[in-house]
């Protein structure tokens, strides 16, 4: 027999049985699955690292209260009790460093606002920064219309703001000028002074989807005693280095550290988040690959059962070719292309429905969608090797059946 026609004769075999040949493919689906919509998520989150490095600047750290990643568990209680970053520990660094870096910014801020202009209203989801006047050029905003915070604004907590480009074409759709326009701000009214350019998502959240006051009004009249944020921009890569080592000793010193005690802040660079994302990706990983490879096993035993039985039920019909000159390669070839077909029809669909999967994730967290063509291919590859290795064993099994035994068969 011709391929072509080996190949059409292991279809209608399958199609002779169809939905046990599509539950067959299930198994071999879920597992594909479970790989492809874990590892295309994580590369969506990757890329959004990558972006979120980017947007924090290479020459750029923060200081924090807690870590670059905190997902709590042990050690959780040794973040927690550290002392805030006060608002003067935050000045005294200030003052400490101001020869030694090109920009340091301070900023709070408190999730869960709503903005308000006349009869239009964000989301209750706009992000409220108490920041002064370094903290655009520190995290790398630029100014589309209007002014920057000045220090006269920090030293009298003038009830000023700067909205992020989603606000203002929220509130403002029509794209007026803003400045000078009254904002309300749940309870409290501000006064417009400039729009933030489009600076697009980081780590799955957006950047533009904030406003931002003097730290000073922050503290006199939303929140006096949450932990302050340090961003510090060194003047150039070369000396980012030095400019790391200098902060952790001059906050070692606005905090009033001996040399016995160990650091009570954290350090925020581009190398901490990649460490912590390395094993946050790590983890879940491992725990897809073994829940994947679980149940492959699982469907492949499935396939090699169902051409167990599938030979047990066609033996006469395998007599009947043998008879009149079927060779035993051709029948060999015929259930091994069937068990094949099931893995690869299983694995294609766990594949689209994976990458979906992974996909929607992706969108939920304002992550761009993705092909992750290297695990696809790994998929087919080992879906292929699947229906080979449990599907080889009933293949030989019925290319080894003697035609007058088969005959005999009912």
């Amino acid at each position: 027999m011709k391929v072509f026609d080996i190949i059409i004769q292991a279809m209608l075999s399958l199609r002779s049985n169809l939905l046990r040949s599509w539950l067959t493919t299930m198994g071999v689906a879920v597992g594909v699955f479970s790989i492809i919509a874990v590892m295309t998520a994580l590369q969506a989150i990757d890329r959004s690292v990558a972006a979120g490095l980017s947007s924090l600047g290479a020459n750029t750290f923060e200081i924090q209260k807690y870590p670059a990643a905190f997902f709590g568990g042990h050690g959780r209680n040794r973040f927690i009790n550290r002392p805030d970053i006060t608002y003067e520990e935050g000045l005294a660094f200030k003052r400490l460093m101001q020869e030694e870096a090109r920009n340091i910014g301070l900023k709070v801020s408190r999730s869960g606002n709503q903005a308000t202009y006349r009869n239009r209203s964000t989301n209750p989801d706009v992000v409220m920064v108490g920041a002064d006047e370094n903290f655009t050029a520190a995290n790398g905003f630029d100014i589309q219309q209007g002014r920057n915070l000045v220090e006269q604004d920090i030293l009298y907590a003038r009830n000023v703001i700067l909205i992020g480009h989603e606000v203002y074409t929220t509130l403002f759709p029509q794209r007026s000028d803003p400045t000078e326009q009254l904002l309300r701000i749940n309870d409290d009214v501000y006064r417009i002074i400039g729009i933030l350019a489009r600076k697009g998502a980081a780590f799955g959240q957006s950047q533009d989807n904030l406003v931002v006051i003097p730290i000073t009004r922050y503290r006199a009249h939303i929140d006096s005693r949450q932990s302050v944020g340090i961003t510090v921009e060194a003047s150039s890569r070369s000396t980012y280095s030095s400019t790391l080592d200098q902060a952790v000793g001059a906050m070692r010193t606005a905090r009033g550290l001996t040399i016995r005690q160990e650091n009570d802040f954290e350090l925020r660079t581009n190398e901490s988040l990649v460490e912590s994302f390395r094993d946050f990706r790590q983890t879940i990983s491992i725990g897809a690959f073994i829940i994947s490879f679980m149940a492959l096993v699982t469907a492949g035993v499935g396939i090699m059962n169902i051409m167990l039985v599938s030979v047990t039920e066609r033996t006469r019909e395998i007599g009947i070719r043998k008879s009149i000159g079927a060779p035993g390669a051709t029948i060999l070839q015929q259930f091994l292309l069937e068990a094949l077909f099931l893995s690869l029809t299983g694995g294609a669909i766990g594949i689209m429905a994976g990458t979906g999967a992974g996909n929607l994730i992706a969108i939920a967290f304002n992550l761009p969608p993705i092909l992750p063509w290297l695990w696809i291919g790994i998929a087919i590859a080992v879906c292929s090797a699947i229906g080979i290795s449990f599907g080889i064993f009933p293949a030989y099994k019925a290319a080894s059946l003697d035609p007058v035994d088969a005959l005999r068969a009912r």
